[in-house]
C-alpha cells in the first residue's frame, strides 16, 4: 500500500499537464488561420508597397541633416586589417530579435531582417563575415560602446545624446514616429497627447526620448514592441508610439488600431551603431554602404523587406552616393483594390484573447525550437549556476558564522550587496564589466559569464539558507561532539554541518527553482541563436507572428520543469519530518528475532 500515494501523485501531474494542453487546444481551435500562418520574419515584398504618409504632424520640423557625410572612400583603399575589430576578419554585431521587418530572428533560427541582410551585403563588399548575437536594446548601445560587439544594428535612429556614447554610419533608412490609437479615438494626432493619455513605448527607443523630451510627458514604458501593442489592444493603454515600419507591420485586420499621425526629423535617420573612437571602421561600413547603393544590392533589399516611399530630401548612403532605383511605391499602393486596406470588422475581447495567448497551432510550432534550443540551455544555465553557486553558498555560510570577524564581514556585505541589487543590474555589470578583461579566455562569449553572474546572485541566497540550517541545530550537538574529543572544525565539519544541510534541502531546491527561471535574464547579454534559453525563443517566436502564443508555450515548459521539482521538495520535506514509512515485518526475520525468548 505504501506505493499507493506515489502511483497517485505521479496520476495527479499528469491529468494537472493533460488539462492545461487540453485547455491551450481547445482555445486555439477558433483562431484564425490567416493570422496563424502570418510571418513578420519574413520579407513582404511589393505587394506591401507603401506611399509616405499624408498624415505627417510638421514637415517643417524636419531640419537639415547636418551629419550624412559627403563622400566615401573607394573599397579599394580599405585596409580592413585596421578597423579594430574584435576578432579579425569577423564583424561582431548585436541586434534584437523583436522588431520586423527590421531585425528579427526567422523561422530556422537566423537572424536576418532588412538591417541585417544589409549589413551582411555590406560586409560582403569589405570581405568580411558577420556573427550576430541577440541583446536587449536598453544596453545595446553601451555595449557596442565598450567593444562587446563591434556594430549594433537594431534600426537604431540616431540622435545627438546617442552620439554622445557611440558613433554612426550615414543613413541606410528613414523612420517615421506613428502615432497608433484605437479607432474611434479622441486622439487624432500627436497635439492631442496630455498628460491624462497612456502613452505606451518601448524603452530606451527614441520613441521614448520624443515623448519624454520633445511632448514633456510620462510615457508607459514597455520591454518590447509586440508587449506594447498588445496592451493597446486590450485596452490598457492610450496610444503607441513607435516606428512606422513596425506599427505597420504589427496591425492585422480586425485589430481595430490605426495609425492616426506620423512626424518625423531629417536629423534623426536610422544608422549602424559603432564605437564611437573607431572612425576607421565607421567609414569602411559608409564605403560599402554606398557600394550597395550603387550595384542595386540596397534597391532589392529595401523593395523586398520595407518597401515605403522614401521622404522627399533624404536619400541613403553619403551626399555623393546614387539615389537608389527604387519602383514607384506611391504608385504601387494606390494600385492596390480597395478591397485588399479595408479591415475586417473588430474582434471580440474573448476572440482577441483567444488569437493573442491560444493559438495552438502557433503552440505546435514553438514546442520543437523550445524543446530543441530553449530547454538544453535553460537547463544548462541553472545547473552550472547551481552547482557553483551552492559551492560558495557554503563557504559564505561557514564564513558568516566564523568566530572571526575578517571571516564574518567580508560575508555579510557580499550577501547584503548581491541580495539587494537587481539580478539584471549583476548579469550587466559581470558580463559588461568583467567581459573585457576575460575577453581571451571567454572568446567574447558572455554564455558562461552569464552563469557565473547567476551563481555569484544565487550564492548569496544560498549561503543564508545554509546559515539558517546550520544555526537551527542544537548547541548540545556542538558541546557533545566537543565533549568526545572533536576540535571545533572536525566538530562543525562531521556533525553539525550535515545536519544543518539537511533541514535546509527544500528551500535548496525552491532557489535552483528560481534559477530555472532567472536564466532568461542572461539574453541581456548578447548571445548567439543557438545560445537562447526558452524565454527568448518563446519571445523570438512572438516577433515572427505578433502574437504571445508562443510566450505561453515557452511558460508551459517553464511548468513542465518546475511542477516536478516543487512536490519533489514536498516530498523531500515530508520524509525529513515524518522519516520512512513503517513497512510490516518479514515473518522469517520476526521469527528470529523472537527465537530463543521463550
Amino acid at each position: 500500500m505504501a506505493a499507493v500515494p506515489a502511483v497517485r501523485f505521479r496520476a495527479l501531474i499528469a491529468v494537472l499537464l493533460l488539462a492545461v494542453g487540453l485547455s491551450a487546444t481547445a482555445c486555439g481551435a477558433g483562431s484564425d488561420d490567416a493570422a496563424t500562418e502570418r510571418n513578420l520574419c519574413a520579407p513582404p515584398g511589393l505587394a506591401a508597397a507603401s506611399a509616405a504618409p499624408t498624415n505627417l504632424a510638421s514637415s517643417a520640423a524636419a531640419g537639415d541633416d547636418r551629419y550624412t557625410t559627403a563622400t566615401t572612400a573607394p573599397l579599394t583603399s580599405i585596409d580592413v586589417s585596421k578597423l579594430g575589430l574584435i576578432t579579425p576578419g569577423k564583424l561582431s554585431v548585436g541586434t534584437l530579435s523583436d522588431a520586423p521587418p527590421s531585425i528579427c530572428v526567422d523561422r530556422q533560427g537566423a537572424f536576418t531582417g532588412f538591417d541585417n541582410e544589409l549589413l551582411k551585403a555590406i560586409a560582403a563588399k569589405l570581405g568580411l563575415q558577420v556573427e550576430f548575437s541577440g541583446t536587449e536594446f536598453a544596453g545595446l548601445l553601451a555595449q557596442v560602446s565598450g567593444g562587446r560587439f563591434d556594430v549594433g544594428s537594431s534600426n537604431i535612429t540616431t540622435t545627438d545624446a546617442r552620439r554622445q556614447l557611440v558613433g554612426f554610419t550615414n543613413g541606410y533608412d528613414f523612420g517615421y514616429f506613428s502615432l497608433v490609437v484605437p479607432n474611434g479615438s479622441p486622439v487624432k494626432g500627436f497635439a492631442d497627447l496630455n498628460r491624462g493619455t497612456r502613452i505606451a513605448v518601448v524603452q530606451g527607443t527614441v520613441q521614448d526620448e520624443f515623448v519624454v523630451n520633445q511632448l514633456r510627458l510620462d510615457p508607459v514604458k514597455f520591454p518590447d514592441y509586440n508587449t506594447a501593442y498588445a496592451n493597446l489592444k486590450s485596452g490598457q493603454v492610450d496610444a503607441w508610439v513607435a516606428p512606422s515600419a513596425q506599427a505597420e507591420g504589427a496591425i492585422k485586420p480586425g485589430d481595430g488600431t490605426s495609425v492616426s499621425q506620423n512626424t518625423f526629423s531629417l536629423d534623426n535617420f536610422v544608422g549602424y551603431a559603432v564605437a564611437k573612437n573607431n572612425q576607421p571602421l565607421i567609414d569602411a561600413l559608409n564605403s560599402g554602404l554606398d557600394a550597395v547603393i550603387a550595384d542595386g544590392t540596397y534597391a532589392e533589399l529595401y523593395a523586398d523587406w520595407v518597401p515605403r516611399q522614401l521622404p522627399p530630401g533624404w536619400k541613403p548612403g553619403s551626399k555623393a552616393a546614387p539615389a537608389p532605383q527604387l519602383p514607384d511605391f506611391a504608385a504601387l499602393a494606390a494600385g492596390r483594390q480597395p478591397g485588399e486596406t479595408e479591415q475586417n470588422a473588430p474582434k471580440s475581447t474573448v476572440q482577441q484573447l483567444k488569437d493573442t495567448f491560444f493559438d495552438w497551432s502557433l503552440y505546435r510550432k514553438a514546442f520543437p525550437d523550445l524543446f530543441k534550443t530553449g530547454l538544453p540551455n535553460t537547463l544548462i544555465l541553472a545547473v552550472v549556476s547551481g552547482a557553483l553557486g551552492t559551492v560558495l553558498g557554503m563557504l559564505l555560510a561557514v564564513a558568516g558564522i566564523a568566530r572571526t570577524r575578517w571571516l564574518r564581514w567580508p560575508a555579510r556585505v557580499y550577501t547584503d550587496i548581491f541580495r539587494g541589487l537587481p539580478a539584471v543590474v549583476i548579469i550587466l555589470l559581470i558580463g559588461l564589466g568583467v567581459g573585457p578583461v576575460v575577453r581571451n579566455l571567454t572568446g567574447n562569449n558572455p554564455y558562461w559569464l552569464g552563469a557565473v553572474a547567476l551563481a555569484l546572485l544565487a550564492s548569496a541566497y544560498i549561503g543564508e539558507i545554509f546559515r539558517s540550517g546550520i544555526q537551527s541545530v542544537e548547541a548540545g550537538q556542538l558541546e557533545a561532539a566537543r565533549a568526545i574529543g572533536f576540535g571545533y572544525r572536525q566538530a562543525m565539519t562531521l556533525v553539525v554541518i550535515p545536519q544543518g544541510v539537511r533541514r535546509v534541502l527544500p528551500a535548496l531546491m525552491n532557489q535552483f527553482i528560481a534559477l530555472i527561471k532567472d536564466s532568461s535574464l542572461i539574453y541581456f547579454l548578447g548571445l548567439l541563436a543557438t545560445q537562447r534559453e526558452l524565454f527568448a525563443v518563446g519571445r523570438d517566436l512572438n516577433a515572427q507572428t505578433g502574437n504571445l502564443s508562443p510566450l505561453v508555450a515557452a511558460g508551459l515548459v517553464y511548468l513542465i520543469l518546475t511542477i516536478p521539482l516543487t512536490h519533489l521538495v514536498n516530498y523531500i520535506d515530508r520524509r525529513m519530518r515524518t522519516g520512512r514509512p513503517d513497512r510490516p515485518i518479514d515473518p522469517v526475520e520476526a521469527a528470529t528475532i523472537t527465537e530463543g525468548r521463550g
